[in-house]
């Protein structure tokens, strides 16, 4: 057989132009190759949120509100540009939460003054003279108890403040007042002596000073005495059927789930980027750099072990269209195992009436004999099969114009000779026509021959194969073995690519020492349609 001479391929249109365009599916591609790890990340991530909400008990919150009012003299004077009737809510909020309402609170429910410190928060509102205690633990009760007993602290905290004020004014207004009757009593005696002269009447006028302002002292005494010292009310006590979780339990769990989803995703993009996988036939040409000789895909069934078989016969069109008998071809790959598609490519090549020899030396003839005869079963047409003409009635025309023959056919003897034996001892033995042991092309029939149409495959070593037309080498994993290259240096290499499963790097490291080694690959095949 003599094939075509092998033409130029075409350039490339998508090497040859600009920068690839990386498209949002480009982006899912890498997740969704790598969705094993992506599921198992937030597998972890939703146990890790469902231990959570499992072993750490729900946080829950209790409140209650304190109303507070301003400590003034006369509550029912009106407020006036010298009033001080407004009350520094930053400053209250900062005694809610100070050293003495938190030691009192430790002391009450028997914590650790900071563990009650981060538990305690309180909240003022905008424009309003309103303190919000909220205390938060794992137990209602708790959580009642202390909100209330914060409360009920501030405002003793806070009355025994003004009570301090207030006792310090009483004993300087006693003092004063101490002080003036003293001076009282000594004009008094001062006047009773002088009585009738000058100095008598200048004493009295002193007296009637002294009585003055001793009055004026004991109306202020009386109005700091009178001052209703209570800093406010607790407007609305916490009760345990007021109190509520912190958050929803459920969301912890969708919010495991999400992150655990969303690590994924980077770790997925992460191991993309340190294990760059061929995805397409773009990554197989940039990573090799050949042109594409065809993809075998899979039925769309996933873990089918079966190829395509047109894919198959189309990429040993474009194989034969670049050899020439005597030729010696080797299947290289980096790290794969190329067997079913080194026997799918002898059944096409036999198929059209070639004599392809399957050369291996690791061990695997078996399995190529066994892949070989279950794809020749798989043939869409078996030439080899004669055609039976339909009889044609009687009075037919032949080719050539003139009536067939309608003579009748002698019908065949009942006893045929040989059938049963001859009494005669001088009489002829006939004995019947051995057939030839011969096929169809001249060569007499081999035990290792396998019949494919008109053509056939045998199998055996390299060495076997030295004088045989087309030979196809099923090459070891290159990474491992060296006998694929040195094969291929005495005819040609074809690249075998499998889909989500050769790395880039392998396929140039290869592509590189092929090409080192003198060798002009003829191009790539692209197979497996499945993930890593």
């Amino acid at each position: 057989m003599t094939d075509a001479t092998p033409a130029p391929w075409p350039p490339d249109s998508s090497s040859s132009g600009g920068a690839r365009v990386v498209t949002l599916s480009d982006l899912v591609r890498v997740p969704m190759h790598r969705l094993r790890l992506v599921v198992a990340v937030a597998l972890v991530g939703l146990l890790a949120a469902l231990g959570y909400v499992l072993l750490v008990p729900a946080a829950v919150t209790a409140r209650a509100v304190v109303a507070v009012r301003p400590v003034v003299t006369d509550a029912f004077t009106p407020s006036g540009a010298g009033a001080d009737r407004a009350v520094n809510m930053n400053v209250e909020s900062g005694l809610a939460t100070g050293t003495e309402v938190v030691q009192r609170l430790a002391d009450a429910v028997g914590g650790e003054p900071r563990d009650v410190r981060n538990a305690l928060e309180v909240e003022v509102p905008t424009g309003g003279q309103i303190l919000r205690f909220t205390y938060q633990t794992h137990d209602a009760q708790r959580a009642v108890q202390g909100a209330n007993l914060a409360a009920r602290a501030y405002l003793d905290v806070r009355r025994a403040m003004y009570e301090q004020q207030r006792a310090e004014m009483l004993r300087s207004y006693d003092a004063s007042i101490a002080k003036v009757v003293a001076q009282q009593t000594a004009v008094q005696k001062r006047a009773s002596s002088a009585k009738g002269t000058a100095a008598g009447d200048a004493a009295l006028a002193e007296l009637s000073g002294i009585n003055n302002q001793l009055t004026q002292l004991n109306t202020a005494r009386t109005e700091i005495a009178a001052v209703d010292v209570n800093p406010g009310w607790v407007t609305q006590t916490a009760e345990k059927a007021l109190v509520t979780s912190s958050g929803h339990r459920p969301l912890y769990l969708v919010a495991g789930l999400l992150g655990g989803a969303l690590i994924g995703v980077v770790l997925a993009y992460a191991w993309e980027s340190a294990d760059r996988r061929v995805r397409s036939v773009t990554d197989g040409r940039d990573a090799t750099g050949l042109p594409l000789l065809g993809t075998v895909r899979r039925p769309p069934f996933r873990g089918s072990p079966r190829a395509v078989d047109a894919d198959i016969r189309y990429v040993a069109m474009a194989v034969a269209e670049r050899v020439r008998q005597p030729a010696r071809v080797a299947l290289v790959t980096s790290r794969e195992d190329v067997t079913a598609l080194t026997a799918g490519l002898a059944v096409a090549l036999a198929a059209d009436g070639r004599e392809v020899f399957v050369a291996d030396d690791s061990g695997r003839v078996e399995r190529l004999r066994a892949a070989v005869l279950a794809d020749r079963g798989r043939l869409p047409v078996d030439p080899s099969r004669p055609l039976v003409p339909k009889p044609r009635p009687a009075g037919t025309p032949t080719a050539g114009g003139a009536p067939a023959d309608t003579s009748a056919t002698r019908r065949p003897s009942p006893h045929p000779p040989g059938s049963r034996p001859s009494t005669d001892p001088d009489a002829t033995l006939t004995l019947p026509r051995v057939a030839s042991a011969r096929t169809d092309n001249g060569r007499p029939p081999s035990t290792d021959e396998v019949t494919v149409g008109v053509g056939s495959v045998r199998f055996g070593t390299w060495r076997q194969g030295a004088d045989h037309g087309l030979v196809l080498f099923n090459a070891p994993p290159a990474e491992s073995d060296e006998r694929g290259v040195a094969v291929a240096r005495q005819g040609s290499a074809v690249v075998v690519v499998e889909r989500d499963r050769s790395r880039q790097s392998d396929l140039r490291r290869l592509v590189e020492r092929l090409r080192a080694a003198g060798v002009t690959p003829l191009g790539f095949v692209l197979t497996r349609n499945g993930r890593a």
